[in-house]
């Protein structure tokens, strides 16, 4: 069974008491009335710019935030924010240093996501191995015969190489152990080894992985130490015939020399859910004139991977219910701290 918590506390509610909460990018209904059965008042933007969040932040006590940016002047213009509820498991659009400066309470929502993150990830595994895409259009066009010049290969027996051996890394780790039959190897440098399940053979060292796997799926933030971690210098360790799968941070991959060691045969391929664009602009979609484009044995999707029926509703529940709870003095279920 997934690791996927749908956990709705019920509150006491308190006369005359009513909270404001502001919504610059829309999310589906449960959410918004999760808020309203907690005496929020939510205000829903059209406009997620940064502007515009500081000409309506004044008077929130709390923001529903999605991917749209939160840097330090969004502090600077709120005088009564104590709390945002991130719909997601991400935060890197949140200056966490001003949000402690200014008292503000980050809670996010690492479950709720994580099998349809999971989901989608091995499903851009398949699509890599049973060439998809190619095959997809080449039956629309009527060319049969592409069945026998691109033929696809099984997962059973292959390896795969998680970096991140997290929420998401771990249930990959299960479908792909349980369902295809798959060797699976990790590397984490901060998780506790007690949490690994046995079907996960935790390695030293990245250089295992890079090595070793057939498939190298990324679940690993965006920071510092992660960014473009998968450059030449990694590439030119991996396999001729390993995929690279990226559901996590677009960031953490060097997209030129990807599309250097994919184009050269150096590796076989890659699925992508996420992009280099988005470090500066979080949504914003790969340029279409982008190199990764002509390549076939790339399958790309446009940083979806978390937005199915479920995974939605739960985000917005779980986001709405840590602004509750920090606005109604309760100790958050989700907090980041920092």
């Amino acid at each position: 069974m997934a690791e996927v918590y749908d956990i709705t506390a019920t509150f006491t509610r308190k006369e005359n008491m009513s909270y404001k909460v502001l919504i610059p990018s829309d999310i589906t209904s449960a959410g918004k009335e999760y808020l309203k059965e907690h005496d929020c008042e939510i205000t829903v933007l059209d406009d997620s710019s940064v502007e515009n969040i500081c000409r309506n932040v004044a008077d929130a006590d709390a923001i529903l935030a999605r991917t749209e940016d939160y840097p330090a002047e969004v502090f600077e213009a709120a005088k009564k924010l104590k709390v945002i509820g991130r719909y997601g498991s991400g935060v890197d659009n949140i200056d966490l240093e001003a949000a402690r400066r200014h008292g503000v309470q980050i809670c996010y929502t690492p479950f709720a996501n994580a099998n349809s993150v999971a989901e989608h990830t091995m499903m851009l595994i398949l699509a890599c191995a049973k060439n998809a895409v190619l095959q997809d259009k080449a039956c629309r066009a009527g060319d049969f015969a592409s069945r026998n010049r691109n033929r696809g290969f099984e997962l059973e027996g292959k390896t795969l190489g998680l970096i991140g051996c997290g929420n998401i890394g771990r249930l990959v780790a299960k479908k792909a152990a349980y369902g295809f039959d798959m060797k699976v190897i990790g590397y984490d440098a901060y998780v506790d080894p007690a949490k690994i399940p046995d079907y996960i053979q935790l390695k030293d060292c990245e250089d295992d992985i890079y090595r070793e796997a057939d498939f190298i799926s990324l679940h690993v933030p965006l920071v510092k130490d992660t960014r473009r971690m998968i450059g030449k210098a990694a590439l030119d360790k991996m396999k001729t015939t390993a995929y690279v799968i990226n559901c996590a941070r677009g960031g953490v991959i060097d997209e030129e020399a990807l599309y250097d060691a994919v184009s050269s045969g150096r590796i076989a391929g890659a699925g992508l859910d996420v992009f280099e664009s988005e470090i500066l602009d979080m949504g914003k979609p790969l340029d279409s004139e982008s190199p990764l484009f002509t390549l076939e044995q790339i399958v790309v999707s446009p940083h979806n991977a978390a937005l199915t029926i479920e995974a939605c509703d739960r985000m917005g529940i779980h986001a709405a219910q840590g602004i509750v709870e920090v606005l109604t003095g309760r100790k958050p279920t989700w907090p980041v701290n920092y």
